[in-house]
């Protein structure tokens, strides 16, 4: 059997989805799994160089590896009314915040790209882990962050302000949902490979979702101190109908992201969409 690497970052919501290909309780036919677990920053880098054979990615950093992987229909984190958040110390709106210092959770990540479009002036992102964004903004290294992950959830208790929620705004300006993550395939694999291998990651998450609380007690492994109600809705906001299969409304909202990428000169073009339907 060949190894197949598969990459997802280390929180609950990769972790719920990838439970049934790590319990064994799903296979991939043809293939061992090798989990590899870094966070989203990490594997947008790793993609770039095809280092890995399946691997989230941020919806921001497909165009620069489309030619090495295709966008499987299956996998995607999409973000309904719901997304990363500003929050600061000071400062309560967008316009507030030009020329300041502002955390983002990596160069590549959809939640730097949305801060861009919503931003109405230059400001100075400082990228840092993710995990630091909020302790960055509490001790005033920067002026304001911006939070993913559980995160989105905790921060009312933090003394934080939110000055936007990005992926409301964007539904309430689009009318389509955030696609925040994306679950790649290598090209290299083969056409036989790469559908057997999204078969098998879908029907990991059909799994997770039928047998919740098991997978949800995986998941808690990587809630970084989530008590395990707020683990369960924190997974159900990012495993949800779209993970499943992400439709032609997730393919819409990943084409409108691009193209308002481009007109903001941020992409010199947008990529053709390449998506395996399973």
């Amino acid at each position: 059997m060949k190894t197949l690497s598969i990459g997802h970052s280390p929180d609950a919501d990769d972790a719920f989805m990838f439970y049934g290909l790590a319990s064994g309780r799903v296979a991939i036919e043809g293939f061992r799994i090798d989990h590899v677990m870094e966070d989203i920053e990490t594997l947008n880098r790793r993609a770039r160089g095809g280092e890995l054979d399946v691997t989230a990615i941020s919806a921001a950093a497909y165009p620069e590896i489309a030619g090495l992987y295709r966008i499987m229909s299956c996998g995607a984190s999409v973000g309904r009314k719901y997304g990363p958040i500003v929050l600061s110390r000071g400062p309560s709106t967008m316009e507030q915040l030009a020329g300041r210092r502002i955390a983002v959770p990596g160069a590549q990540t959809t939640a730097y790209l949305l801060l861009r479009l919503y931003m109405p002036a230059p400001f100075a992102p400082v990228v840092m882990h993710f995990d630091r964004v909020m302790e960055a903004v509490l001790g005033g290294e920067v002026d304001a962050g911006v939070i993913i992950h559980e995160g989105q959830l905790t921060w009312q208790s933090s003394g934080l302000a939110r000055v936007l929620d990005l992926g409301a705004a964007w539904m309430e300006d689009t009318g389509l949902p955030i696609p925040l993550g994306l679950d790649v395939v290598r090209r290299g694999l083969g056409d036989a490979a790469m559908e057997r291998v999204a078969r098998g990651l879908k029907a990991s998450i059909e799994l997770a979702r039928r047998d919740e609380d098991a997978a949800v007690d995986y998941a808690m492994q990587f809630g970084r101190g989530l008590d395990r109600e707020t683990c369960r809705r924190f997974v159900r906001m990012y495993v949800n109908e779209d993970t499943v299969d992400m439709g032609p409304e997730g393919a819409r909202a990943l084409s409108v992201l691009y193209e308002r990428a481009v007109r903001a000169g941020i992409l010199d073009r947008a990529p053709a969409l390449d998506i395996l339907h399973v």
